[in-house]
């Protein structure tokens, strides 16, 4: 037998690294989104008593898929819709022999570029697509997707429950597009890959900064878009854009998750040679002359890459970058990124003003709390730099932001306590 806790650490990384391909392999076969999250929410279920009793097996996202599948046949089995799933009945019985004859069960089958293109299907819209492919390639909850879209989750998981019911009944196929439905497709994978990116970046739950193994399949995803159609600027500059800030990863953190801000990095640990082509990816999607948002923001993480240290940083660039990062995309997560630039070249006062017009759409939002507590700070405003730390705290769902905010907080106040002792001292000198 094994020990619960050891069953339960490994099926956590088994999640963590194979969710998205278990889950569209499991929707090639089924062609049925919910079912197939279903069934392998009733594998995971059976996983932790099997596993404790037999051990875990040798290839745990094997066991998943090949149990997935047969407590999809039971479902079908049992449906009174069974006529009409025959078929598809057939074909898993088929596979669920196939997979007891081999008793290593298969090598899950990359399915993952196929469900991007099916969620990104242009019967859904935008947000949708986004969404969908986030629940079921990127493994996120549907808390996790509401905050990354400022949403409530009750309401983003009515959005979700239709997204799969009319892939069901429109019968979008689960396939990769021709050649002439690229142009209207394209953009919906490269945002749905980058948000991948982003939440593997820097998570939103959990205790640690980062999770590599998202950043590293959404980089990979992306190769596979630019090896499908190759030569298209924005997908060169998204590849560009996530090689260089993932060239950062080993500077990010502390040892115990905790996140380690760009000004307090170590440079030394950054990653040159993914530097150097992410570098040469800007110039690459640049000299294309189809400027997009994606290659805009691959410039701004150029500069940062370029700086020989953080004081060095050329922030006039960077506030100009965002400024035409604002003309395809002006909302205020943007502008907030804008102000933050703002606040290194004309000063903290500016940046406070500039974000204060930002309140009603961030209130939620905690890096709008965590910058403004900056700028506070900045400005010597230690009170209302608590208060915005606070805030921002409060809204921490992962333990790495936490704790480098209660970090920066109580620096804050050992600051405001020297420069007042300091102004009481001036101020018994000149009595």
């Amino acid at each position: 037998m094994a020990a619960i806790e050891d069953v339960r650490v490994a099926l956590n990384g088994v999640i963590a690294d194979q969710h998205g391909r278990i889950l569209s392999a499991l929707i090639a076969n089924l062609r049925d989104f919910q079912m197939a999250e279903d069934s392998l929410q009733d594998a995971l279920t059976s996983a932790i008593s099997h596993w404790e009793r037999s051990g875990v097996p040798h290839n745990p996202a094997g066991w998943l898929l090949q149990t997935a599948r047969r407590k999809a046949i039971d479902r079908i089995r049992r449906a009174k819709s069974f006529d009409a799933k025959s078929e598809q009945y057939g074909m898993l019985l088929k596979l669920d022999q196939k997979d007891a004859e081999d008793e290593r069960q298969e090598e899950i089958p990359d399915e993952r570029l196929r469900l991007i293109f099916t969620c990104c299907h242009p019967a859904l819209d935008s947000k949708t697509r986004v969404a969908l492919t986030l629940r079921t390639l990127g493994g996120l909850t549907t808390g996790e997707i509401a905050r990354a879209f400022l949403d409530s989750e009750p309401a983003m998981a009515q959005r979700l429950v239709r997204a799969r019911h009319k892939i069901k009944v429109s019968g979008i196929p689960f396939s990769v597009p021709d050649a002439d439905a690229w142009p209207e497709r394209l953009n919906s994978v490269l945002t749905v890959i980058y948000l991948i990116f982003n939440e593997g970046y820097s998570a939103t739950r959990g205790d640690q900064q980062i999770r590599k193994d998202l950043c590293e399949e959404a980089l990979y995803l992306a190769k596979v878009v630019d090896k499908l159609k190759p030569k298209q600027a924005e997908t060169e500059g998204l590849i560009a854009l996530m090689t260089l800030i993932h060239a950062r990863k080993s500077a990010r953190a502390l040892p115990d998750g905790t996140m380690i801000s760009i000004e307090d990095q170590d440079r030394g640990l950054w990653d040159e040679k993914a530097i150097s082509n992410g570098l040469k990816g800007v110039k690459t999607a640049l000299n294309r002359h189809e400027l997009g948002p994606y290659q805009v923001q691959a410039a701004i993480q150029a500069v940062h890459a370029e700086a020989e240290s953080f004081a060095a940083t050329g922030w006039a660039e960077i506030m100009g970058l965002y400024g035409a990062l604002m003309q395809y995309d002006a909302s205020a997560v943007v502008r907030l990124n804008w102000c933050v630039a703002l606040s290194f070249v004309n000063g903290a006062e500016a940046a406070l003003n500039a974000s204060g017009e930002l309140a009603a759409d961030l209130d939620q939002y905690q890096p709008y709390h965590a910058a403004r507590a900056a700028f506070y700070r900045a400005a010597g405003k230690f009170e209302d730099a608590d208060f915005a730390y606070g805030r921002a705290i409060e809204l921490s769902e992962n333990g790495s932001d936490a704790r480098f905010l209660d970090a920066k907080r109580r620096e804050a106040k050992k600051e405001a306590e020297q420069l007042l002792g300091l102004e009481v001292q001036q101020g018994g000198e000149e009595s």
